[in-house]
């Protein structure tokens, strides 16, 4: 039987998701709490990777089991054998095919940003004190809502067939203390949104123009785009899937 895991973690203290041979990481941490439990070696496959530091609202995960599992007691059981950072929020039975990763309809991101110095959201947000002219970022989040290929804010070297991406939504928001970046789209490439970020900063301080963005997505040469911002802000928001794979 096939199960997905709805699992949230705080990333600060991990290298990603994915299990690395020289690094602790979520994925990790899970599988080993997942063999204690289950008296078993388990495996997981997530919806996709997050970089290290990155953190997640939403992450699903699926594994396979033998037995039935009572979804209270084994989330219970389970998130005591798990460090405080990570958290198991639900438990679905799914068709056996149902896949974490490539049934995902799409995956949405947060950034969240302050403007004034903060202590209490270190290493949970993105501290930036310069002035942004939002209806600028906007603007230029209206030219990327139009663009398909992404190559120029992708990680080099990735193992992808195409840089192609279908943006469905993507707004810059006040907040109480900042801002957040929110995007929803079917895939993401790697790296993809903390360089659209740093990117959309620059247009907000009028570094980069529209005209200057249109021409970095034309160059699809990632050293023409904005830097890379810091994970700390960073959260997989929400995976979505057709309501047909749970049973």
């Amino acid at each position: 039987m096939r199960y997905f895991l709805d699992i949230s973690y705080k990333g600060t203290n991990y290298s990603g998701w994915q299990i690395q041979s020289n690094a602790n990481t979520v994925q990790a941490e899970l599988n080993t709490a997942l063999a204690t439990l289950l008296k078993n070696p388990t495996e997981t496959l997530g919806s996709g990777r997050t970089d290290a530091g990155v953190h997640a609202n939403q992450q699903i995960v699926h594994l396979d089991c033998d037995e039935i599992l009572n979804g209270e007691e084994f989330m219970y059981k389970l998130n005591s054998l798990l460090p405080r950072d990570i958290a198991i929020r639900s438990l679905r039975l799914v068709s056996p095919k149902a896949h974490a990763r490539f049934d995902a309809t799409s995956r949405s991101y947060r950034y969240f940003i302050h403007a004034q110095k903060e202590p209490f959201v270190e290493n949970s947000s993105y501290f930036f004190h310069q002035a942004l002219d939002v209806d600028l970022i906007n603007e230029a989040i209206d030219v990327l809502m139009n663009q398909m290929d992404f190559e120029s804010f992708s990680k080099i070297h990735t193992e992808v067939n195409n840089f192609n991406c279908e943006i469905f939504d993507a707004r810059w928001e006040l907040t109480a203390n900042g801002y957040v970046f929110f995007i929803r789209a079917n895939r993401f490439l790697r790296g993809m949104v903390r360089a659209l970020v740093g990117t959309l900063l620059d247009v907000g301080t009028k570094r980069t123009s529209i005209d200057q963005l249109k021409e970095i997505l034309e160059s699809k040469n990632r050293s023409k785009a904005g830097r890379s911002v810091s994970p700390d802000g960073l959260y997989l928001d929400a995976v979505e899937y057709s309501e047909d794979i749970y049973l």
